[in-house]
């Protein structure tokens, strides 16, 4: 029996430098699995010495139980945006672990598990705001993960950025999700492809 199936828990680490909405988007996991999900969910953040361009974290923790413990030491998804957050974190990932990471600022070398990438800075960039790469991280996550559900995932990123960004916020959280989505199906089209071949 898996660990998560064990305690019905899920442990996220999302890691970066200041500036890049880390918190933010640990809060808004946290927010969208207790208000959307009606989960229990903790979150405990972390910065490094100077917050703007300084490591920062932010631990999630998702229940199905009360949570007795905030602090995540084997995460099972860790979501990174900056090589350092990489760097830092790696060694308490396991195989059964997920890693996410933006692939122009971290290069996962030695991930002991399975590992997806998404351009998210560079797609934020084309959006127009480089600073919306969070929430189409965040809509990555969603949709290999399934932290948290979509829709809690919307509905709480609609209350959580600035006023009048709603739409252009949940637009990227879309493009992250859809990509998400693809990256999945294209592994399942390769793996098919891969078993058709083994059984010619």
């Amino acid at each position: 029996m898996s660990k998560k199936a064990k305690n019905h828990q899920t442990e996220i680490i999302v890691t970066g430098f200041g500036g890049q909405g880390i918190i933010l988007a640990g809060r808004i996991l946290g927010m969208a699995a207790s208000l959307g999900d009606h989960k229990e969910s903790t979150l405990v953040q972390a910065y490094g010495p100077e917050s703007r361009g300084g490591a920062c974290n932010a631990q999630v923790i998702i229940s199905d139980v009360p949570i007795h413990y905030p602090y995540v030491n084997t995460p099972q998804i860790l979501v990174a945006m900056s090589q350092a957050g990489y760097d830092k974190f790696v060694p308490s990932l396991t195989p059964d672990s997920t890693l996410l990471v933006d692939q122009d600022l971290v290069r996962p070398e030695g991930a002991p598990c399975d590992h997806f990438a998404i351009s998210s800075t560079r797609m934020a960039e084309n959006l127009g705001n480089k600073m919306m790469a969070n929430i189409i991280m965040l809509g990555f996550c969603t949709a290999i993960t399934r932290a948290v559900s979509m829709e809690a995932a919307q509905e709480t990123i609609a209350k959580s950025v600035p006023k009048g960004t709603e739409e252009r916020n949940i637009e990227a959280f879309n493009k992250g999700f859809d990509y998400g989505l693809s990256t999945l199906k294209g592994r399942e089209k390769r793996a098919a492809g891969q078993t058709g071949a083994l059984a010619q």
